[in-house]
């Protein structure tokens, strides 16, 4: 299988570092393929702007989706995009790897996303109608490919718990495990997370290597996480709302789970 890396940490030597050093070699150990976009050492261009289309007027109004689109479909976007993209058309599996900072991904990362996720690619695909709102969240240009996020965080387990101050895990990573990756159509595993990074000493660091490696043993088998797809009937089409009769005794983010 094909794994494609997108590492977000500015330290070669960091506990981050070593981990992806661990996740290639296990994966290419068991046979995989796997390419890694080391966004730091690649000096990512974060920001999405206007010279990420090549045959714009430069007195032009930028339009960040528009550009987009015709830059994608006229093939005349940023190399480094389309490089990126390529990758993901390779790719059976993504994994993001990133810290934690600030309850979300390095502003690196999160530019990566913004600009390869180019409208007609990840976005903005399959028809738009009153019974199919475009193919997204469960379908779409990724559908059929696994991802997973490995996440590191100096919060302890508890903090990140059902009652912990920090909010839930699940909660805090939703907008990057239903959005980021669902939205397009990965099927989105749940995440590997390693929690008081400041407290990891060489047994700990095994027991965490142990367990990557059975996680990364199990990329093509471990059930993903049951996000409810768009376009199944469990919304209300335009409104996009679940239906009153599903999970009504839900709200928030745990009721787009099936």
């Amino acid at each position: 299988m094909n794994v494609l890396l997108v590492y977000a940490h500015p330290e070669p030597r960091s506990l981050n570092g070593s981990l992806k050093d661990f996740a290639i070699a296990s994966l290419e150990a068991a046979g995989h393929h796997v390419q890694v976009s080391d966004l730091y050492a690649m000096q990512w261009k974060a920001s999405l702007d206007a010279n990420d289309s090549l045959d714009r007027e430069p007195d032009a109004r930028f339009n960040p989706s528009l550009d987009s689109k015709h830059a994608f479909a006229n093939g005349r976007q940023s190399a480094d995009i389309a490089q990126e993209q390529a990758k993901l058309r390779w790719a059976d599996a993504v994994i993001l790897q990133f810290p934690l900072w600030w309850f979300s991904m390095p502003a690196i990362l999160k530019g990566w996303v913004e600009r390869v996720y180019a409208y007609g690619f990840a976005y903005g695909v399959g028809e738009h109608s009153d019974s199919h709102w475009g193919d997204r969240y469960g379908e779409g240009s990724m559908a059929g490919k696994r991802a997973m996020l490995l996440v590191t965080t100096g919060g302890w387990e508890s903090h990140y718990g059902a009652r912990g101050i920090n909010g839930p895990i699940d909660d805090v990573l939703f907008p990057i495990q239903h959005g980021v990756l669902y939205y397009p159509g990965f099927d989105v595993l749940p995440p590997f997370v390693v929690y008081r990074t400041s407290r990891m000493d060489d047994a700990r660091f095994a027991s965490v290597q142990d367990e990557l490696g059975q996680r990364l043993d199990t990329l093509w088998t471990t059930p993903p996480i049951p996000f409810r797809q768009q376009n199944a009937g469990d919304y209300e089409i335009p409104a996009l709302t679940l239906r009153p009769e599903i999970a009504p005794e839900r709200s928030g983010f745990v009721a787009h789970l099936a």
